[in-house]
């Protein structure tokens, strides 16, 4: 069955996965999140659910979406020091980011993260993952997992902890 008769013309389905946001997902095909809303008028914005089909409008891209998780580059980054503080090494940074110039990054801009094999979408050794809903927040996730808050953000360095975005991983450590 081709999309029109699925209902996205002049578009392609996209699958949700773990840390997608309308917002991110509007970002890396270069359209508005307001076109994605009104391709799709059966969703909830603030509940994208991971495995759900959207319609992107948008002509599909030559390359496949990140497989990982998309992280938005803030001051002081570097390809290394993302490496490091994720667990990966620099090499499969810069081969799943064959575009970015890791030169020239910009605060904002959105790289791919590599899945983490057998630790999900970021490593998270030894704790559990809690998926962000809406009203959430670090002080009110720590409290329901009886965790230190500045563990929890430690544990997290991958969050912005004042902008969750609904649908993020978080990692809740064993104390």
């Amino acid at each position: 069955m081709d999309n029109n008769s699925r209902g996205c013309p002049d578009g392609f389905f996209y699958t949700i996965v773990i840390g997608d946001t309308l917002y991110s997902i509007a970002s890396r095909f270069g359209i508005s999140v307001q076109s994605i809303i009104e391709a799709n008028t059966a969703i909830e914005p603030d509940r994208l659910q991971i495995g759900q089909q959207i319609c992107i409008p948008a002509p599909a891209p030559e390359r496949e979406p990140c497989p990982g998780r998309l992280y938005d580059i803030r001051p002081g980054d570097t390809f290394i020091n993302i490496a490091r503080r994720f667990g990966y090494t620099l090499d499969a940074l810069l081969a799943i980011n064959p575009g970015v110039n890791p030169e020239n990054l910009q605060i904002g801009q959105t790289i791919c993260l590599p899945p983490s094999p057998g630790a999900g979408p970021f490593p998270c050794y030894g704790g559990s993952i809690y998926i962000i809903k809406p009203g959430d927040t670090m002080y009110s996730i720590a409290r329901r997992y009886g965790v230190n808050l500045n563990r929890l953000i430690e544990a997290n360095q991958q969050l912005n902890p004042e902008n969750l975005k609904v649908g993020d991983p978080v990692c809740i450590p064993r104390d």
